[in-house]
Formats: structure tokens, C-alpha cells, sequence
């Protein structure tokens, strides 16, 4: 079976949720939250080149109209 290719507003609601168990976590578990943190930086690196990648392919779209 194909694994599903994660999207942008996935990523920030996973984003989100991490966010949120590390601002509600009494006690620090550094093993839970250094694997929460690397999760936090792909994710976000993920993003980063989703909006990158939108901002070329509408700045391609802008330059095609334009005479």
C-alpha cells in the first residue's frame, strides 16, 4: 500500500498539535520532546519548500498573463 504524501495543512496541524503537547507537558521528557522538536523541523522544512514551490508556480502564472 502507497504511503499517502503528506500536504501543507497537514503539516501545520501536526505542527500545532506538537506545539500544543509541549506547552501542556508538566514534566520534561527530553527523549519525547528532542524527537518532537526533529519531527517540528521537517515539518516546517516541508512547509518552507510547499510555499516556495506555490510562490513559483504563481509568480510563473503572473509573468504568463502579463504582456
Amino acid at each position: 500500500m502507497a504511503k499517502k504524501e503528506l500536504t501543507y495543512t497537514e503539516a501545520i496541524v501536526e505542527l500545532e498539535d506538537i506545539l500544543k503537547q509541549i506547552e501542556n507537558t508538566e514534566e520534561i521528557n527530553i527523549d519525547k520532546i528532542s524527537s518532537q522538536v526533529k519531527r517540528a523541523t521537517e515539518l516546517i522544512d516541508f512547509c518552507k519548500k510547499q510555499l516556495h514551490n506555490i510562490d513559483k508556480e504563481l509568480e510563473k502564472m503572473t509573468n504568463d498573463i502579463e504582456i
